[in-house]
């Protein structure tokens, strides 16, 4: 069976079927186009799944991609090579069940020009499996750059009937910023790359390699600095963040639900194989600097979140209070920590997911996101106010759900660490995030489903349900068997 599993098949299977959508020879039929889509996504989440059942941990799934027996850029020992280990593993799935769930969601949420909205989607999805799975620094820079041009497109792109009209200026926004920290990013790596060959006389771009040799602390210091930008802008560290919002209110609800649930973790995912793998030494120092940007992250815009009046703000500003959770686990510098941020990776994915899918419904319905103009929702959508309840329940923490399990392990990671007394202080005052999200979310809840309010809307259609429903279940399953996935995340370390 393992012969059949094959991770270029895995990455670049959604972008040879977005280059069939985008042919003039495909069907511009809307009924045919989305079902096409979502049987590819079905297919591709089946697929990772059948990878995950195979996955051995002593033995990572690798491959590598030559071309006429060269490799890709063989003068400059670059190679196109790929490698999954437990946590690539994890973020793949993940990465699929997100993309599965936005494929459905689209159906009420894009109304015109579905050949290039699921093409851009699929070519999106590709460029993210790339970047978890890439083992050569110069392939992830590839991806991580490849996924600016679908997400331009789906941010700004015209594809409901009421688009909004600041998407296009969000679109521009988010790629300035991210092309910003993509300068840093190459800078990084370029130095990286130079110092290498300097010290060994080989060219090589790989993971392995770069490993394989110590690095100096300063010269590690300024190339960990350089990384920090490029990957703070998409995780987003207070100050980089202004570009968030703004994408996630603007852009359709699919969309929304991608940013939140997979773009950012890019991020994370970056400062933890470039940061903290290969440049240790220097996020030692600089892990309780992080660790207050993370304090930040945290507290900060959870005050701003429950200040919003947007429902699709509050949950924007809530993913930003939620990655300093995870940027505080990586500081740790501990298991627990990382276990702990892959974990919370997985389970805010879910959360968000959900709730942007909550917040399209509601708009679809209602026209509005003003939390101040709705109301009454809970008794004219029940099955649409039971999944909102469970949410935003396991949004706050409450037992049985993941994000439970993750906030309190990065607590632990935090106050167990080795490191600075600061980043102990960090987790001691991060547990306000606990109740201040209970305040933000809970204002989420009643203020828009409580009370009472005009209008008939008819509940959550067929396919509404089994995204919510599919998401529930996950946040539940990974609540009460969190095993599954920490085992994974602690496989490689």
């Amino acid at each position: 069976m393992e012969k059949f599993l094959s991770i270029p098949f895995l990455i670049f299977l959604p972008m040879l079927a977005s280059f069939v959508l985008m042919s003039p020879f495909f069907t511009r039929n809307e009924i045919i186009v989305r079902r096409f889509t979502k049987g590819l996504c079905g297919f591709h989440f089946l697929y990772s799944l059948l990878m995950l059942a195979f996955f051995d941990k002593a033995n990572p799934y690798t491959d590598k991609i030559s071309f006429f027996g060269l490799d890709w850029i063989q003068s400059i020992g670059v190679t196109f090579s790929f490698n999954l280990d437990g946590i690539g593993m994890i973020l793949v799935v993940l990465t699929s069940f997100i993309f599965l769930m936005a494929s459905i969601s689209s159906k009420l949420n894009i109304r015109k020009n579905h050949k290039f909205y699921y093409s851009m989607l699929l070519l999106l999805m590709s460029s993210i499996l790339g970047i978890f799975a890439a083992s050569d620094m110069f392939v992830f820079f590839m991806f991580w750059e490849l996924e600016l041009i679908p997400a331009y497109f789906l941010i700004g792109g015209d594809f409901s009937i009421e688009p909004h009209p600041e998407a296009k200026k969000s679109a521009v926004k988010f790629v300035l910023f991210t092309f910003f920290g993509s300068m840093f990013m190459l800078l990084g790596m370029l130095l990286l790359h130079y110092y290498n060959y300097v010290m060994t006389g080989v060219l090589s771009a790989s993971f392995t390699d770069i490993f394989a040799n110590p690095i100096p602390n300063s010269i590690q210091l300024l190339i960990a600095v350089c990384f920090l930008i490029g990957f703070g802008v998409k995780l987003p560290i207070i100050p980089l963040h202004t570009w968030l919002p703004d994408a996630h209110t603007n852009a359709p609800t699919p969309v929304s639900i991608i940013l939140a649930g997979i773009l950012l973790k890019t991020g994370a995912y970056g400062i933890l194989r470039f940061n903290y793998e290969i440049m240790y030494d220097s996020f030692v120092t600089i892990a309780p600097v992080l660790a207050v940007f993370a304090l930040i992250n945290i507290i900060y815009t959870a005050f701003v979140a429950y200040s919003q009046t947007d429902i699709k703000r509050i949950v924007a500003y809530s993913s930003i209070s939620n990655m300093g959770l995870i940027l505080l686990g990586l500081c740790a510098l501990n298991q627990i920590g990382i276990s702990a941020s892959v974990f919370h990776m997985v389970a805010h994915a879910l959360v968000t997911a959900g709730l942007f899918m909550i917040c399209g419904i509601v708009y679809l319905r209602c026209k509005t996101r003003d939390i101040n103009s709705l109301g009454g929702i809970a008794i004219q959508m029940p099955r649409l106010f039971g999944f909102a309840a469970l949410i935003v329940l396991a949004s706050i923490g409450v037992p049985l759900f993941a994000p439970f399990i993750s906030e309190i392990l990065t607590i632990m990671g935090a106050l167990f660490s080795e490191a600075e007394t600061v980043i102990k202080f960090a987790a001691v005052f991060s547990l306000p995030l606990l109740i201040l999200s209970s305040c933000y979310m809970l204002k989420f809840l009643h203020c828009a489903f409580m009370g009472e309010g005009e209008g008939n809307y008819n509940d959550i259609s067929v396919h509404e349900f089994v995204v919510l429903a599919s998401i529930t279940a996950g946040l539940i399953i990974f609540g009460i068997f969190p095993s599954v996935l920490l085992n994974l995340a602690g496989g490689q370390m």
